[in-house]
């Protein structure tokens, strides 16, 4: 089996870095993937409860203040591990979920057999086999799904700090580096949610 790992969020100047693990069975419709930002919203939605429902699938979310206590890279690489404990927390406690019954096994005489791939250059800290390689959220497809579920779900926090903050503007920008985005700072001054070791 292969993991597939990303993130979303190395370059805002607000809110978390979140990563998705993802695991998917054979008959998984791959042609609805690609990676997070060649797709639309809509489909980006629609994809995302594809993977949920079929897929093994796990979330890592890292927030600002750790962001700025550890870095950026640093910070996306704990999103992912935090990713995969996730995933295997959410299998490992389904018991029902055996090999007889398809693909979703992390039980510990499977392990050995999991293999992992991130998107870019390096890699997080798992118990298993990883590769890293550049552009791989636009060739795999379980990192394309990762890349999906990751952005999907930091879409939605930095939706709900919109409502927490709306005259920062987050529904609009997501948190990422705009001029209206770098403009509000500078008037108002950091929101709760800024990374205050980025430059703004």
């Amino acid at each position: 089996m292969t993991v597939g790992f990303d993130e979303a969020g190395r370059g805002p100047l607000a809110g978390p870095v979140v990563a998705g693990a993802v695991i998917l069975p054979p008959d998984f419709p791959i042609e609805i993937l690609n990676d997070s930002k060649k797709l639309s919203e809509k489909k980006r939605l629609a994809a995302e409860a594809v993977i949920k429902e079929k897929a093994m699938w796990g979330i890592g979310i890292v927030d600002h203040k750790k962001i700025d206590e550890i870095n950026i890279l640093q910070a996306s690489l704990l999103a992912m591990k935090l990713a995969y404990e996730d995933l295997k927390r959410r299998y490992d406690s389904v018991t029902a979920l055996r090999q007889t019954q398809g693909p979703y096994v992390i039980a510990s005489e499977a392990r050995q057999s999991i293999t992992g791939i991130t998107d870019g250059t390096f890699i997080p800290d798992v118990p298993f086999e990883c590769r890293a390689e550049p552009k791989a959220d636009a060739k795999y497809p379980c990192v394309m799904a990762a890349s999906i579920i990751a952005k999907v779900c930091r879409d939605r926090i930095m939706l709900e700090y919109d409502k927490m903050y709306p005259e920062y503007g987050y529904a609009g920008h997501k948190g990422y580096p705009t001029p209206a985005h770098k403009k509000i700072c500078r008037q108002l001054g950091p929101s709760p949610i800024q990374r205050l070791s980025f430059k703004y």
